[in-house]
């Protein structure tokens, strides 16, 4: 490694290569606040009231064993992913950690598609909170209120929460998480509880086939619903003792997402009974948690739950900025970008140039969008595919660095399980699982024909322009083009 990294006695890392007295990205998350800051990513609410009704629509009673067969693929990436991250030690995310596997050129195409990509996933946001409070303003008789004024406040409160540190975030993600999760809990308990009789399948569920169509478009869903473990690696700056953290953070969550919603997949099928479940949740997709609440504690839950969906939905948004923001970092470090968006801020310790231009470019989002009249509806859905299926090809490119890194360089204390069996077992399953979103690729856009191939044409366009850019810097600014990947020349 070009970095060179001494012990302190607190056991973090510190970089003494090139780093010299500019102020840094700090923070003091342990495992509990990282593993909340990722697992806000998924938005759990949000995923319970408004993600696995429509799994369920899809795959009736076969969707937890879905969720399942994504933990396990997941897991096998995080084997991989962790041994990897245990000796690269530089932030940087999947942008290091595919520079280091399959070189500067596919780790900056990587990173330009993470750039776009991760903010378009968090782009989901201003419309559906201010889609959200809009109903529950305008239903208590308040003013009628375009949403992209909603939209846009919701901005510049999120914007505000990213511009501090990022213990800050930490702190308010968790306490967001906690809540939310307590809903869900007791979601889960009364669906078991007062579940449907045997005569209509009670508590049981059926594996899907791997032909089954309800297979393909459901693990479309719940991959969807992962995204945002890898977050972990991205806040090795952030985080105490990082060697430590950062396995135990992604382990968590993974595991934390894949149980979590797999329980809770299951609660539905519980209650609505494995032979009516599918028919229930395509009757009332948008309302099917909502009726089980209301039905057991009166209207009085609708006010909560839509408060903590709006909570939900901000904190879920606040982790994706920061994941954006610290991608341009990254960029601005290495010199790629320009200089500044490296700037690290002196009081918070926060990426707050990155967090201002992703920001920006929201705030003109929402503008641009209210003024053209684009059905809010329609544009989370939009950017909620796109994104999702974006990150996807990173998570691919990841694991197939990882097989190449180990194959590269020998380490004597990991075993043949960790750096060759587990991660080509995640690139076949996180391979079949682009080939799916491909094939549906239509359907997370809600279109087809020329408008899904030339979405599909942008998106594998944005790493490729990536990849010959670094080229061109190779020849142009050779000193710049060994710093891609958050490598010190």
């Amino acid at each position: 490694m070009s970095e060179i990294f001494l012990s302190k006695t607190n056991n973090e890392e510190v970089s003494v290569g090139g780093v010299g007295n500019k102020p840094r990205l700090q923070g003091n998350m342990g495992v509990a606040e990282l593993t909340m800051s990722v697992l806000a990513f998924s938005a759990p609410l949000m995923t319970v009231t408004g993600m696995l009704p429509v799994l369920l629509m899809y795959s009736g009673y076969k969707s937890v064993p879905i969720y399942l067969y994504s933990t396990l693929i997941l897991l096998l990436f995080s084997v991989g992913f962790v041994q990897m991250g245990l000796r690269m030690l530089r932030p940087g995310g999947f942008y290091a950690f595919i520079t280091d596997g399959l070189g500067r050129s596919a780790g900056l195409g990587a990173a330009f598609l993470a750039m776009v990509m991760y903010p378009i996933v968090g782009f989901v946001g201003p419309p559906y909170f201010a889609l959200v409070l809009k109903g529950y303003v305008e239903g208590y008789g308040g003013p009628v209120i375009p949403w992209y004024v909603y939209g846009f406040l919701y901005v510049l409160l999120i914007g505000a929460l990213a511009f501090r540190k990022i213990d800050l975030s930490a702190k308010i993600l968790t306490l967001v998480m906690i809540l939310e999760s307590l809903i869900v809990v007791v979601f889960d308990y009364v669906s078991f509880v007062h579940g449907g009789p045997s005569t209509e399948g009670g508590v049981g569920f059926g594996w899907p086939g791997l032909t089954d169509k309800g297979f393909g478009i459901g693990l479309l869903f719940v991959v969807g619903t992962f995204l945002g473990f890898e977050a972990t690696v991205i806040y090795r700056d952030e985080v105490r003792n990082p060697l430590r953290t950062i396995p135990l953070a992604t382990y968590y969550a993974i595991v934390g997402i894949g149980i979590f919603y797999a329980i809770g997949t299951w609660a539905f099928i519980t209650y609505y009974g494995a032979s009516n479940v599918q028919a229930a949740a395509t009757a009332n997709t948008t309302g099917l948690f909502v009726s089980i609440m209301q039905h057991f504690f009166g209207k009085v839950i609708i006010d909560i739950v839509t408060i903590l969906i709006m909570t939900s939905m901000a904190a879920s948004t606040l982790s994706v900025w920061n994941v954006s923001a610290r991608y341009l970092h990254s960029l601005g470090t290495d010199g790629v970008l320009p200089a500044f968006l490296g700037k690290v801020h002196p009081r918070h310790h926060s990426p707050y140039v990155g967090t201002t231009i992703i920001g920006i470019v929201y705030g003109a989002g929402v503008i641009f969008f209210g003024a053209i009249q684009f059905d809010p509806t329609k544009l989370y859905a939009l950017a909620s595919g796109v994104g999702s299926f974006g990150v996807m090809l990173l998570l691919f490119a990841a694991s197939i660095a990882i097989v190449v890194y180990f194959k590269k360089n020998k380490f004597e204390s990991v075993s043949v399980w960790s750096t060759f069996v587990a991660p080509v077992l995640s690139v076949i399953g996180i391979g079949f699982s682009i080939y799916l979103a491909l094939a549906k690729y239509g359907d997370l856009l809600g279109a087809s024909g020329a408008i899904t191939i030339i979405f599909i044409l942008i998106t594998f366009a944005i790493p490729v322009v990536g990849f010959f850019y670094a080229q061109r810097l190779r020849v142009k600014k050779p000193d710049v083009y060994q710093r891609i990947g958050r490598q010190e020349p």
